[in-house]
């Protein structure tokens, strides 16, 4: 259970069990407009329903003629249904009448091929299933053949019997408070590989990580790819039923104009191409994660890391950039989050997690209430609601140690704060925990549910090793004694690059603190953070001197060397040098 949280408080009562209608003599038939509907096709409908409102989730199969320029599908209903949102299809509603177009992705279906279009309706009174449905003008009947009833009936197909459909696992249909209590990870087959390739790896290799889908490639699988792997979405889901994990994790990484501050992350997509972000890559996703053959998985994502914050920090001053000053302007990162949001949230086994920068970066007064004001703006934008967000993570792909054991913001050397170091520099806060348990309170007065919860990345803020100090300094000196203390060994706080000294930080773990929902490894051990020289390649990646180790500096990191490691990959890429300094730093140790 989360800091705060009661059964009262969530928008998910009243969700019933699933309910289904099973069509076996009704279905859909997918063709365009300018071709002739296959005579054959069948549908399932499901819904998860609560009192004001419900889910509906269809499987549309085309059992006629392949289907190669587009398809669009009707019903009509019998109250007052209203569709809000939709996925996976083009929606749109005229007092009674529902249809759906294909999205622009999916013109094509093939002969006993399926589509899965869901969507989101309010309604009030009783809420009857649709009887019929209707592909191109021809009535589907669930065989092929010749359209219309097969009982004399023209245009009036007989519905199958109705089949209970269940939920994901506890309380069919609805969403559980923290979907990582009581479930095993999903350990990712491509990472385990790499890792016990390295001496040692085999210790950790069994640990969940998350799967970055950093580009479009990455949903259909990556082959030959220098980064991530060969297995796509589907991949990584059909593997993770197979392990019998009770959740998987993705990173929705893709954003037009991606990590503006930052060129070993740069994406694929410039700032103005907001539009094939959301059909070439957020709807693909959604089409995918919502077919009812993993309802009983859970499915987290990490939505979109860096993007949000950087507006925040890196658009005014000697620490602006040009593009995130086009992404701030352009309302671009704003309205794509929405759109994930809205895209992945009403899936019922989904829970999405919006990334939140971390204490080093947002823990300044000027900072902290702005970014929660603006995640607040994202989570309404493009069609979501703050429904949509289950809760935010922190630290992700960072080095901010999770507990400072020796000192807090609080503490006084001298008669000085140890927030007037230079090493704090007036932050309010030392370390993750502290940060995102206040965070959440902010972002809970900001307008998010009661019941959202923080994860913290620990999959490389350990910083153990012969380094670690073993007590706090004796020093009268507020910089040296803060400096002798920290277990984070950066030269800054804002060095971010595949850091010098780093090592593992505490093991996954399920609700290890009040309102934290998890201790998680997004970003997997040993991925490199970018290349420590500039390595020309074909997914986008640039080349930035924060990752060089001989660099000296900019105004974000204090002009200070950037404490990186040699010899990197491009972003993403496996590093087997910084997996092994992970290992030897752990702490706890392995």
């Amino acid at each position: 259970m989360r800091l705060g949280s009661s059964p009262s408080q969530r928008w998910r009562r009243g969700l019933t069990a699933v309910t289904a209608l099973a069509l076996g003599t009704t279905g859909i038939v997918v063709a365009a407009s300018q071709a002739s509907a296959a005579a054959g096709c069948r549908v399932t409908y499901s819904v998860n329903q609560w009192s004001t409102g419900f889910t509906g989730n269809l499987t549309v199969t085309n059992l006629g003629d392949p289907i190669t320029n587009g398809w669009n599908l009707t019903w009509t209903w019998a109250g007052n249904q209203q569709v809000t949102q939709g996925w996976n299809g083009d929606f749109s509603q005229s007092g009674t009448a529902v249809t759906v177009r294909n999205p622009s992705w999916a013109t094509s279906l093939g002969t006993n091929a399926s589509v899965t279009p869901g969507f989101q309706a309010t309604f009030s009174g009783t809420n009857t299933a649709p009887t019929s449905f209707s592909l191109n003008g021809t009535v589907c009947t669930g065989a092929a053949g010749p359209t219309g009833s097969p009982t004399g009936d023209p245009g009036s197909p007989t519905p199958g019997p109705t089949t209970p459909t269940p939920g994901p696992t506890g309380n069919p249909g609805s969403k559980v408070d923290n979907p990582y209590v009581g479930a095993q990870g999903y350990v990712n087959p491509e990472w385990k590989a790499k890792a016990e390739s390295v001496a040692g790896g085999n210790r950790i290799s069994n640990q969940p990580t998350a799967v970055w889908l950093d580009r479009i490639a990455a949903i259909e699988g990556t082959e030959g790819s220098s980064s991530n792997g060969s297995m796509g979405v589907r991949d990584h889901l059909d593997a993770a039923l197979a392990q019998g994990a009770g959740y998987i994790q993705f990173v929705i990484y893709n954003l037009p104009g991606r990590d503006c501050a930052a060129l070993a992350s740069n994406g694929e997509l410039g700032p103005t191409e907001l539009p094939k972000y959301k059909a070439q890559y957020i709807d693909p996703i959604a089409a995918i994660q919502a077919d009812p053959k993993y309802r009983n998985l859970r499915i987290i994502n990490i939505i979109e890391i860096d993007s949000l914050p950087n507006l925040v920090t890196n658009v005014d001053g000697a620490a602006g950039t040009e593009m995130c000053r086009t992404m701030k302007a352009n309302n671009g990162y704003v309205d794509g989050v929405g759109y994930a949001l809205a895209k992945l949230g009403p899936i019922a086994n989904v829970y999405n997690y919006i990334d939140a920068a971390h204490h080093g970066w947002i823990g300044w007064d000027t900072n902290f209430g702005p970014s929660a004001t603006l995640f607040a703006q994202a989570a309404n934008a493009s069609g979501s609601t703050v429904n949509n967000v289950h809760g935010f993570i922190t630290n992700t792909a960072n080095y901010s140690a999770l507990k400072e054991p020796f000192f807090n913001a609080g503490t006084t050397v001298n008669g000085q704060s140890v927030r007037q170091s230079k090493w704090v520099d007036w932050n309010f806060y030392v370390d993750e925990l502290s940060f995102a348990q206040a965070f959440r309170t902010e972002l809970v007065a900001k307008g998010f549910r009661s019941d959202i919860g923080m994860l913290i990345d620990t999959s490389r803020n350990g910083w153990g090793g012969p380094d670690r100090p073993t007590a706090a300094s004796t020093s009268t000196d507020v910089n040296t004694f803060v400096n002798e203390s920290r277990v984070d060994r950066r030269i800054h706080a804002g060095n971010w690059c595949n850091q010098s000294g780093a090592g593992l930080g505490e093991r996954p773990k399920a609700a290890p603190e009040p309102g934290i929902d998890a201790y998680v490894w997004v970003k997997p051990p040993g991925e490199s953070d970018g290349s420590s020289e500039l390595i020309p390649n074909t997914e986008g990646k640039g080349f930035d001197r924060m990752c060089d180790p001989t660099y000296t500096g900019n105004a974000r990191n204090g002009n200070n060397p950037s404490g990186a490691l040699p010899n990197a990959p491009i972003s993403g890429a496996f590093f087997p040098a910084q997996l092994t300094e992970l290992m030897n730093n752990a702490y706890p140790a392995l």
